[in-house]
Parts: structure tokens; C-alpha cells; sequence
């Protein structure tokens, strides 16, 4: 068996136990968060961008200061259309491999790139995505601590694996529900087919009347109603 179909599984056990995460949006809205990680690629996010543009889909980038560093211009055309900015550390690392000293420094390099990229305040650029999902209560703790909210994720087509377009857009229909935040890749590991299974996907979710949003939106929705509100 994969990885594909052990994640709601993993979500389910999870999400409870670390509630100061945002795992999902509400359940009772027909809002859904689609997010790309790895970024950003000089060839595969432009793509990318085109298929959002063509859509009029705004989603959720998490990046990685390095490959900010390489590609400022995509960078920028990324913010210019209007979609929200997260971070994915300096390097691809896991986070509870560095000593926190370094995790806070990578986070703030990758953080100061952006900003400066965007034209944007670092305090713009808060929400946090650990590389490969793997955190601590130790990492959890820290990002909160420095100011950073952290964001995970509820459906995860394993795209970085580059399985068939037609699979991974399968994957996404399939575990899909109001409230979803999903997970795809336009780095190195799965960006070369990200823009093709995008466009896959979006016109059935579309059709099924999702309307989609960034994650900043569902911190606001999260914060307004955590507390009893409809979530699970």
C-alpha cells in the first residue's frame, strides 16, 4: 500500500491532538484551499500560474528561501496575481533535524526574501508549512512562539512521487470534502506535471460549486469560530 491512502487517516489521528495547527477549513462551507509547496520553480510555476489565471482560482504558495533566492521574478508574478505566501524553511530540511537556533534563522532568511521580493512587510509572511509534513509538539511550540502559524493539510495526492496526471487528480476528487486544504508540489518533485493536473482538476471542482480560498481566510474563518464551531 502508498502513502495516498493513509493520509486521512493520519489526518484523523493527527488533527485532534495538535488543534493549534490549521488542518482544514470549516465543514459547512463550500470552501476548499488549494496550496503548492517546493516553490518557486522558474518553469513549472509560470506554468501553473496561467492554469490559476485561466480559472480565476486564487491559491496558497509555501516557499522555500532558496528557491526564492533563484527565481525573484516568478516570485513576484506569484504575489502580483494575487495569491497568498507562506513559508517551507530555507532549504528543504526537516524541521526537528535543526537546532531551533537555525530553524529561526532560516525561517526569518526565507521570511526577509519574500518580503523583499513582494515588496511586502515580513509580518505579511506568518504562515508556516514544515517540509514533508514531520514536526514536533517541541517544532509546534517554537513556531508559535516566534510569532508563526503553523498550516498542514487534509488531502495529499502524493503528486512529489509523479504518479500519473490521471491518478493524482483521482486522489484529489476522491478524499476532497467542504473544507479541504490541499496539497500539491510545483518544486523539482512533481511541479513538471502541476499545471496539467490543476487544470484536470479544477473544472469538476468547479462544477461541484467550490469556491476557493486561501489559507489566511480560513485562520480568519478558524478564529471566529473555532470554539464550537463546525469543524470536524
Amino acid at each position: 500500500m502508498g502513502l495516498a491512502p493513509l493520509i486521512p487517516y493520519i489526518h484523523r489521528i493527527l488533527s485532534p491532538l495538535f488543534p493549534d495547527c490549521l488542518w482544514q477549513g470549516r465543514r459547512d462551507r463550500l470552501e476548499i484551499a488549494l496550496t503548492f509547496d517546493d516553490g518557486p520553480h522558474p518553469q513549472y510555476t509560470p506554468q501553473l500560474l496561467e492554469v490559476l489565471a485561466q480559472y480565476q482560482v486564487t491559491a496558497s504558495f509555501f516557499w522555500l528561501g532558496t528557491r526564492v533566492q533563484t527565481a525573484p521574478a516568478v516570485a513576484q508574478a506569484v504575489y502580483q496575481q494575487g495569491h497568498w505566501l507562506g513559508l517551507h524553511g530555507y532549504t528543504h530540511q526537516s524541521f526537528p533535524c535543526l537546532q531551533p537556533q537555525n530553524l529561526h534563522q532560516g525561517l526569518q532568511r526565507t521570511q526577509s526574501l519574500i518580503a523583499a521580493t513582494c515588496g511586502l512587510s515580513p509580518q505579511q509572511i506568518r504562515d508556516v508549512r514544515p517540509p514533508n509534513g514531520v514536526f514536533t509538539p517541541r517544532t509546534l511550540t517554537l513556531l508559535t512562539q516566534w510569532g508563526y502559524r503553523p498550516v498542514m493539510w487534509t488531502v495529499v495526492p502524493v503528486d512529489w512521487s509523479e504518479p500519473d496526471i490521471e491518478i493524482v487528480v483521482k486522489r484529489v476528487l476522491r478524499y476532497i470534502r467542504s473544507g479541504s486544504i490541499v496539497v500539491l508540489h510545483d518544486g523539482p518533485q512533481g511541479g513538471v506535471q502541476v499545471a496539467q493536473s490543476t487544470a484536470q482538476m479544477l473544472p469538476p471542482l468547479l462544477d461541484q460549486g467550490y469556491q476557493f480560498v486561501t489559507i489566511d481566510h480560513l485562520w480568519r474563518q478558524w478564529q471566529l469560530s473555532y470554539k464550537g464551531g463546525p469543524w470536524s
